[in-house]
């Protein structure tokens, strides 16, 4: 399950690109969007570190 973590973020943008598409947006109307889909996953990372180390799971 944690090997496929990196696929979070590729399918947010990719849904996000497809809603823009959808809605005749530019990407750079939509940067704000990409954005936010970065920051999120980035905290998905750090929590799913957090857990790892307190629970002294090895990869």
């Amino acid at each position: 399950m944690i090997r496929y973590l990196f696929l979070i973020p590729l399918v947010l943008g990719l849904l996000w690109w497809l809603f823009l598409q959808a809605n005749n947006l530019t990407l750079k109307q939509g940067r704000k969007g990409f954005f936010y889909i970065l920051i999120i996953s980035v905290f998905i990372a750090i929590i799913y570190t957090l857990l790892l180390w307190f629970s002294g799971r090895q990869f």
